[in-house]
């Protein structure tokens, strides 16, 4: 009985990883071994930066509420505890687009929070 050797699982496995390091510079996308490391690489910065990603457009949002909000003479805390004492909840995510978007209702939400604040 002649014996089993892997190769059409082990051609498919490289051919998946090379795959996935197409685009890699040098011998990563080229070379087993290191396009292996490279890809393994990849994929934690993947993972790692998909939760990265939801905490760097939450500053981007408060960077430019903040923004928004000191053409009325408030800063951020200020403007977000007079939100939460007028009972408005809106995200972070709309109050930023809506300051871009649609300044005068934006003023309106400021005025509010101005008025809750005394």
């Amino acid at each position: 009985m002649p014996r089993t050797k892997n190769g059409v699982a082990h051609r498919k496995r490289v051919k998946k990883v090379l795959k996935q390091a197409k685009g890699f510079r040098g011998g990563k996308s080229k070379l087993y071994h290191t396009a292996k490391e490279a890809v393994m690489r990849s994929l934690q910065y993947a993972y790692r930066d998909r939760r990265q990603k939801k905490r760097e457009f939450r500053r981007l949002w408060i960077v430019r509420i903040n923004a928004a909000v000191r053409e009325f003479d408030l800063s951020y805390s200020q403007f977000i505890n007079g939100l939460n004492k007028a009972g408005i909840e809106l995200d972070r995510k709309v109050l930023s687009n809506m300051a871009i978007e649609d300044p005068e209702t934006f003023k309106s939400v400021v005025e509010q929070a101005k008025n809750a604040i005394g």
